[in-house]
Formats: structure tokens, sequence, C-alpha cells
């Protein structure tokens, strides 16, 4: 299991410099958060608090994940990103693909691909996307770019999307790994049958844990019933190193955290905030590190 730090909702100006700390560190990666846009009046529930309000501000800066990537990636070796999640039914396949291929190359193969089908209907709108349909359209998009993604010559001829004969370069240096969002039974379904791994909201680490059963369960009778299926799960119970002991055994593979909310509120410094991913390495992942070697 590795550490990973969720950036979104930071300053864009903090990222480079939390990259590097991270690193530094030794956390295993990031996690970049995707939106396009935020509607000066919200009439979408947001569906994963109990008032329906998001977590976040209007003002609150949501930097594109894939340049975000490529300039981390400039100035890092080792760390890895992830995006959790990207909302892919807002882009046509074929410029997604173009993106998130030259992002791998550019990180030398240090990303992993969260997508969702999203939730927010005014994004949709924005852009001039359907909102209904997009579960489908998100797995259409999902065969065209691993194809795209080989580097060979492909054509398309499917219910939402059609081209004739291209290829894309560069390729991706080796086949990018894709984690589906979302906690409803079609999610999941989708999690089982079409992803290398599921991306969690913030649950409690039973409810991670219920949910990875539930998706391999659907994964029975599949191709995919003895692949490897990533976690990446934001557990709010993890606190102690028993808890980050239990969650490794549970399966989980990305454990998401912020380190420096554990050291002090969300108005940190820049300074604070490295400091505060300093700690976390000290106390927490070089402990949990030791464990496993005894």
């Amino acid at each position: 299991m590795q550490f990973y730090i969720a950036v979104a909702y930071q300053d864009p100006m903090h990222l480079i410099p939390l990259a590097q700390a991270a690193e530094a560190a030794g956390f295993g990666g990031l996690i970049l958060s995707d939106h396009l846009i935020y509607p000066n009046r919200l009439k979408t529930p947001y569906p994963y608090t109990r008032d329906g309000q998001p977590r976040w501000s209007p003002e609150t800066p949501w930097p594109d994940p894939f340049v975000t990537i490529g300039a981390m990636a400039a100035v890092t070796s080792r760390l890895r990103f992830l995006t959790s999640i990207m909302v892919l039914p807002l882009r046509h396949p074929v410029l997604a693909a173009k993106t998130i291929a030259t992002a791998a190359v550019l990180s030398e193969g240090r990303l992993t691909l969260g997508v969702g089908a999203g939730w927010m209907r005014e994004e949709f709108e924005t852009v001039d996307q359907p909102f209904e349909g997009r579960g489908q359209r998100m797995l259409e998009a999902i065969e065209i770019m691993r194809a795209l993604w080989s580097g060979k010559p492909i054509s398309h001829q499917g219910t939402h999307y059609a081209f004739e004969s291209v290829s894309m370069s560069p390729a991706p240096p080796e086949p990018i790994r894709i984690y589906g969002g979302g906690r409803s039974e079609a999610a999941l379904s989708r999690v089982a049958r079409h992803f290398d791994g599921w991306a969690s909201e913030i649950q409690t680490l039973q409810e991670i844990r219920e949910t990875a059963d539930q998706i391999q369960a659907f994964r029975k009778g599949t191709d995919r019933e003895n692949e490897p299926l990533g976690l990446c799960a934001a557990a709010r119970d993890c606190i102690r190193l028993d808890d980050y002991k239990e969650a490794a055994a549970a399966g989980v593979t990305e454990l998401i955290t912020v380190p420096w909310l554990f050291y002090g509120d969300e108005g940190q410094s820049l300074e604070q905030k490295c400091e505060g991913i300093q700690r976390f390495a000290k106390e927490v992942i070089l402990p949990f590190k030791e464990t496993l070697l005894r």
C-alpha cells in the first residue's frame, strides 16, 4: 500500500512544491481531481453529502489535471499521479486520449487514470454534452482510448462515436491502468467488468471493504475475475498506525490522505503544508513500512 496526497482545493501555485515535498518524504503519489466549471447557480445536488452541497466553495480552483501532471512530472522522478476522478464524458474520447497519453509519456508512465461519469448536469450543458447516457458514452470512450493508445491504426463505428482509420502518437510507454469511480450498483458493475480498479469517495474503511467485495462479486464469471483489483481509498477513519495496517490488509493499494490537516487547519501556509508532509512521513509512513519488514 502506498500513501497518496489529495491536492484538490489547493492554490495552484502550491502544487509544484507540494509534489517535490511529497516525493522527498517518500509518498507514493498525488491525487488530482477534475471539474471544468462551477455554475453561479448550482441546481444539481452533490451526491456525496447529506445536504446535497459540495464540500468546496464556488471560487475553489480546479486546474486541468493533465497540464498539472506534466508540470509536476518535470520536477519529480518517482512520484505517481492518479486522477480521482476525471469526468470523461465531458470530452470527446480522441481529444481525451491525446491529452492523457501526452501526460503518460511526459511522466514516463507514472499515471493511473481514474474516471467517472460525472454528477453535475450544469457542467455537461455548458460544453453541450448530453447528461443522459453519459455512463455508456464513457465505456465507449474507454474502448476508443485503449485502442488509440496502442499506436496502431484504428477505426471505430459505435453507438456514440464514429471515425475512419487513424493512429495516435506518441503512445503511452505502457498500458495505462484505469480506475472507475462511483458508488451506485451500475457504477460498481462497470468497474468490475471494464476497469483495473476503483477510486472511493470519502468513506469508512468498512464501507470501502464492503464495496470492494461487491466489485469482486460482480467480477465472478467475467474475464477479470482473477485480475488484481486496484483500490484507491479515502478512509475517514484511518488515523492510527493499526488503521493503516488494516487498510493494507483489506487490499487498499493507494491510501489517500491530506497530511498537513493532521497538524492544523485548511488555512495553513505552503511552508506549513510541506512541514506537515515531512512530519506525517516520519510519524506514519516510516513506522508503517517498518511493520511490513518485521
